[in-house]
């Protein structure tokens, strides 16, 4: 049965049951009938929000259409729908996750633009390594694409991807490219913990 059905199905036992002319079974394959609509209708609902967004849809256009009255809460909406990945429980852990990670990316970024001249310097480094295998040429070439890029954060997961090529033969790079990596993490983690007593207390 398909979502025009369970509709039609639907309002006739609610034309029934007004007319008191309804009888339990009829009112039990409604009710499944509005169970099964409901949890289609709630796919329906962030799939439409993702395509309105790719349209080029602002959260505070969005927010009247969405039953709420602001940016905010438009966007709050949409993560308490989306389908968690990473274990969140609740939509509000999920809200609270994805603050997290913006937050982290945001510090990284800015950590990332703080110190350009040293990566820039560790790129040319690593593009310049020879003796790599294929794969680590690749790798190197990803980097020195990278390179061309104004923001010097598009560096960063680039280097990380030259690390295992390099340990071979260049294990002083290598160890430089690892030593970026703990120092982003520890950039993204103390974002992270400001970011959750600012708003937890």
């Amino acid at each position: 049965m398909d979502e025009v059905d369970l509709l039609a199905l639907i309002a006739g036992a609610v034309t029934d049951a007004r007319s008191g002319s309804a009888d339990g079974e009829g009112l039990l394959a409604s009710l499944s009938a509005l169970h099964a609509l409901r949890a289609t209708l709630d796919k329906w609902e962030p799939e439409l929000i993702t395509a309105a967004r790719a349209a080029g849809v602002s959260w505070t256009a969005l927010a009247p259409a969405l039953g709420v009255t602001s940016r905010q809460a438009a966007e709050r909406r949409y993560l308490r729908l989306q389908p968690s990945t990473t274990g969140e429980a609740t939509g509000e852990e999920r809200i609270d996750a994805q603050r997290d990670r913006r937050a982290g990316e945001r510090a990284v970024s800015e950590w990332a633009r703080g110190n350009a001249a040293s990566l820039r310097q560790l790129a040319a480094h690593v593009t310049a390594a020879e003796g790599m295998s294929a794969a680590g040429r690749r790798a190197a070439a990803g980097v020195a694409r990278a390179l061309a890029e104004d923001d010097a954060s598009a560096l960063l997961a680039p280097l990380g991807e030259t690390r295992r090529h390099l340990a071979a033969d260049h294990a002083e790079l290598a160890a430089r490219v690892g030593e970026l990596g703990e120092e982003t993490v520890r950039v993204r983690d103390e974002a992270i913990s400001d970011r959750r007593r600012r708003t937890h207390g």
